[in-house]
């Protein structure tokens, strides 16, 4: 059978499409994030709000609002969501950059967040034993130099 490019079309497709999702999506959380976005939807509410006496505060007033409101919000959730990835994403490999990069750094770190719960436990414990250790060697190297640092009591003249 004749391979006449249809899959590299439909991929192609598929990626510009999800470039095009994933810019919208970097751009709606943005958006929603800014001060205005937040006066907007509180100007939305007192609008709707100021409109109750006009439709006698009836149940179709009410569900207006509901409605509006589920829908704005079951689809940001998915939208923030991406964003949100794909920012937790690029950190996890910068992250991993500059594991892989540093050469005292362990290595195995690398794909942590694919460890069972009890393996990060363990890791979680070793390092906190390493911290442990670190603050009291800081500590006694401290109070060493503490007295190492202390002013001198000045001597008596002529003495």
């Amino acid at each position: 059978m004749k391979n006449d490019g249809a899959p590299k079309v439909k991929r192609q497709v598929g990626a510009r499409l999800l470039g095009g999702f994933q810019k919208f999506a970097r751009s709606v959380a943005r958006i929603s994030g800014h001060p205005m976005a937040s006066a907007a939807a509180l100007g939305t509410v007192f609008l709707w709000a100021l409109t109750g006496p006009l439709f006698h505060y009836g149940n179709t007033w009410l569900l207006v609002i509901n409605t509006v409101t589920n829908i704005f919000t079951f689809l940001m959730i998915f939208l923030i969501r991406n964003a949100q990835n794909r920012e937790s994403e690029a950190v996890q490999l910068k992250l991993d950059e500059l594991i892989r990069a540093t050469q005292t750094a362990q290595n195995t770190l690398l794909d942590i967040e694919e460890l069972s719960e009890e393996e990060l436990d363990k890791i979680k414990a070793r390092f906190e034993r390493l911290a442990r250790k670190a603050r009291k060697e800081s500590d006694a190297g401290e109070a060493g130099a503490a007295r190492r640092d202390a002013p001198v009591a000045p001597s008596a003249p002529g003495g």
